[in-house]
């Protein structure tokens, strides 16, 4: 069995979650690793390295002093006014002793944005909540001393056993239209490529802004047509085309400054491959 390495102690905040849950069990056979939970759930009940966690209820002090973490990484999904206040206390927990977090953001930090694709220095401006949110929360931590941040910004992410991937299988099996953006540009990446990249830059100690999307852009609308021509479904799918403008509108983050090693970039076929099952 791999040794762990002891230098780390690791919480994910969200670990019961799809992203947060594969993070990990990438990280858990290298470093102590702990995760938090909302729901009851038996299995992670019984499972020492996790915390049941209610952002509505709880003290996330507690379970910080209990585990005392080198590195946190923010997985977490949930109401945005909570979620606000618990990074302000995870950032005063950082300061004070000297440990990194990881957040896991996402490209609708610039959703305003829609002529270009968007890079690490770019200026963040959104107009969703859901961007907002993130942009609020990345502004918070960035304030903290470089060496202690990583800004993980998040494409599209898709995998067999993804939310998305698990809404479009659903859709085509009821017959119900599966909604395609013809005029959305975007990039894409996986869960299994993402908990990778999180695994090397803990590795290499890594800090500052990175975008971890498939360095190729794609059409919403013909890439989720592969898909689903991937996963081999019994019935015919029936799209919905939905047309939010008449120009192509973009929304892809590019990596250009903090580029991972060629093992660790992803195109957007990798995505189709890892789905024919």
């Amino acid at each position: 069995m791999q040794k762990k390495d002891n230098k780390h102690r690791i919480l994910i905040i969200g670990a019961s979650g799809f992203l947060g849950g594969a993070i990990y069990k990438e990280l858990c056979s290298y470093f102590k690793t702990y995760g938090t939970y909302n729901i009851n759930n038996k299995s992670l009940e019984k499972n020492k390295h996790f915390f049941q966690y209610n952002i509505e209820e709880d003290d996330i002090y507690e379970i910080l002093n209990i585990i005392k973490p080198t590195i946190i990484i923010s997985a977490l999904r949930g109401d945005f006014s909570k979620q606000t206040l618990l990074h302000q206390h995870l950032a005063e927990y950082v300061l004070a002793h000297k440990i990194k977090i990881m957040f896991l953001s996402s490209a609708n930090v610039f959703d305003a944005y829609s002529k270009y694709p968007s890079y690490e220095q770019d200026k963040t401006y959104s107009n969703s909540k859901y961007g907002h949110f993130k942009i609020k929360i990345e502004n918070l931590l960035l304030r903290l001393p470089k060496n202690q941040v990583a800004i993980l910004r998040l494409p599209m992410v898709f995998g067999v056993q993804s939310p998305r991937i698990q809404d479009i299988i659903n859709y085509v099996n009821t017959k119900e239209p599966v909604e395609v953006f013809p005029n959305l540009v975007m990039n894409v990446t996986t869960e299994s490529k993402l908990t990778q990249q999180i695994h090397y830059m803990i590795n290499r100690n890594k800090s500052g802004i990175y975008h971890l999307g498939s360095d190729d852009l794609v059409h919403h609308d013909d890439f989720i047509k592969e898909i689903i021509d991937a996963l081999k479904p019994e019935h015919n799918p029936i799209y919905k085309q939905v047309y939010t403008t008449n120009d192509e509108r973009y929304l892809a983050v590019l990596p250009k400054f903090n580029k991972l090693p060629k093992h660790l970039q992803i195109k957007s076929q990798y995505v189709l491959s890892e789905l024919k099952i």
